[in-house]
């Protein structure tokens, strides 16, 4: 099999026919960066388009769900559950989305998916709020998606 050294061309997916199906569990984590009137507009359900946390935690689920479709190599896998959750700041909220499998195949690219998805949600709510004068966002900022916890069995 060749791991991708000095490949050019076509796309190989890992080969897992022969592995048992265990539980799975992959927990990722982001956060945004936003002004502190966008995060007490959040928090007082005063943002234009909706209640941006509630909107975020859907298309969080969603996205760890179709991840798949949206990274080539990624197996389509049975999820058992998908949660989104949000710690907020004065400055920041951070996003935790948790996901668990019985499969073949880890689900940390599902929990990267739906956290890093959830926050361009968020971003995309709050955006109108986070323009300066010029329509930049000098102060809204995604960053530290990452893979805090993978586990493997029970």
């Amino acid at each position: 099999m060749n791991k991708g050294k000095g490949r050019q061309k076509g796309l190989d997916m890992v080969d897992i026919t022969e592995k048992k199906d265990v539980r799975r569990e992959a927990i990722a984590q982001g956060r945004i960066q936003l002004k502190p009137g966008t995060i007490a507009a959040i928090k007082r359900g005063k943002v234009d388009k909706g209640d941006a946390l509630e909107v975020s935690r859907i298309a969080g689920v969603m996205a760890a769900k179709r991840t798949p479709e949206l990274i080539p190599a990624c197996h389509t896998i049975p999820i058992t559950r998908v949660s989104v959750d949000f710690d907020v700041g004065h400055r920041h909220i951070k996003v935790t989305c948790k996901v668990t499998t019985v499969s073949k195949t880890g689900v940390e690219m599902e929990a990267l998916t739906g956290v890093s998805v959830a926050l361009l949600s968020i971003w995309d709510m709050v955006k109108e709020l986070e323009k300066d004068e010029n329509g930049q966002y000098p102060t809204a900022a995604i960053e530290g998606i990452r893979v805090l916890r993978k586990v493997k069995g029970s």
